[in-house]
């Protein structure tokens, strides 16, 4: 339960079910987490099978065996691929349990990153009849998932909802958090909240970072977010030589994202791919950011006319996207920060999201008693 965009959904979607119709357990492969407190002060119980590596499966496996036969759930729902796995594998001691896998993610490049990916890939696909219903959050999350050879007739697409009563434009503490970035008072900031990974092309980020950079001395960029340490030294040596060592801020992680989103000028999704529904681009565009985003996932049909998009990998049209939003007049930028957050309450709430999967939830859990 550390806070990604997965973790946030669930806790979201856990915590809001409502407790006169599910009664909500959250089991965790290891332990605690950011995202833990929060959901414990809403009064759900978190278990956790006390994973303590990759390899440490068949102690975590038994005990999640074990907690379940306690629990009997009518409905399992797994997010990620691992936790999938798991769940589909402790399927048969569950009867009359329905399982519900969470796709969260579209066109993977798994040839970035380690073999176990691919692995898990590989599994999920060996073990999917044991599934009863694949909740993407998103369509291009549903036409890759179809392209890898999962059914259609499976999924059902039930995009992220945004929490748009705590990302609400709040500028009252914008400049406590720009001094500390080391930002000056007349300065304009870009900023990308992301976790420092090669899905979301920082790189690019950097690139485009360095052609406004020239073309404006009042902007200033931002990094918030952090990741593996040889990915983040290589990261930190690209801005050194692209010349951005006094104009960029690496903010790390921050807990408080709707006050890194109220302090942004723009926000920006530079992801090369991977991304099904980016929560970082609704969270900003709730606090009525203006955001710079990839065509990747759903970014473009999140945004809608309220914001910009550019090719993946383009960092001239991500600058000038960037400097179209900084250059327009005030009114137009008020304008602009309605539009967005109008568009994420309209068409992405929360409790959109909830609903969505409590009317699947009811669904599924009627077919099993009559099964």
């Amino acid at each position: 339960m550390e806070v990604g965009g997965a973790e946030v959904q669930l806790s979201l979607l856990a915590r809001n079910l409502g407790s006169e119709d599910f009664d909500v357990r959250v089991f965790t492969l290891y332990s605690r987490g950011l995202l833990a407190k929060t959901l414990e002060d809403a009064g759900v119980t978190l278990v956790s099978v006390e994973k303590r590596g990759r390899w440490d499966l068949v102690g975590p496996y038994r005990r999640l065996v074990r907690r379940l036969r306690e629990y009997q759930p009518d409905i399992l729902h797994s997010f990620l691929a691992p936790p999938n796995i798991f769940a589909a594998l402790v399927k048969p001691s569950q009867l009359g349990c329905r399982l519900v896998w969470g796709f969260r993610a579209s066109n993977m490049d798994l040839d970035r990153y380690d073999w176990s990916h691919r692995a898990s890939e590989t599994l999920q696909r060996r073990l999917v009849r044991r599934v009863d219903k694949i909740v993407t959050n998103s369509q291009s999350g549903r036409d890759f998932a179809v392209s890898r050879g999962f059914s259609s007739d499976q999924q059902v697409v039930i995009p992220n909802g945004i929490d748009t009563e705590k990302f609400v434009p709040d500028p009252s503490s914008v400049q406590s958090l720009r001094k500390k970035w080391g930002v000056a008072d007349d300065a304009h900031v870009v900023g990308i909240a992301a976790r420092l990974d090669p899905m979301k092309d920082h790189g690019t980020f950097l690139r485009a970072a360095a052609i406004a950079a020239k073309q404006s001395p009042s902007l200033h960029f931002v990094c918030v977010g952090d990741g593996q340490a040889a990915y983040r030294d290589a990261l930190h040596s690209q801005a050194s030589q692209l010349g951005l060592n006094h104009r960029l801020t690496w903010a790390g992680h921050h807990q408080n994202m709707a006050q890194v989103y109220n302090a942004l000028d723009v926000a920006t999704l530079t992801s090369a791919f991977g991304e099904g529904f980016p929560n970082a681009v609704g969270e900003a565009m709730a606090c009525g950011t203006p955001c710079v985003v990839t065509d990747v996932g759903d970014g473009v049909d999140i945004v809608g006319d309220a914001s910009l998009h550019a090719p993946v990998g383009d960092e001239n049209a991500l600058a000038r996207g960037w400097m179209k939003l900084i250059a327009e007049d005030p009114e137009d930028k008020v304008d602009r920060a309605t539009a967005c957050r109008t568009r994420i309450v309209e068409n992405f709430s929360m409790a959109a999201m909830v609903g969505a999967h409590q009317h699947l939830y009811q669904r599924l859990a009627h077919s099993s008693v009559n099964h």
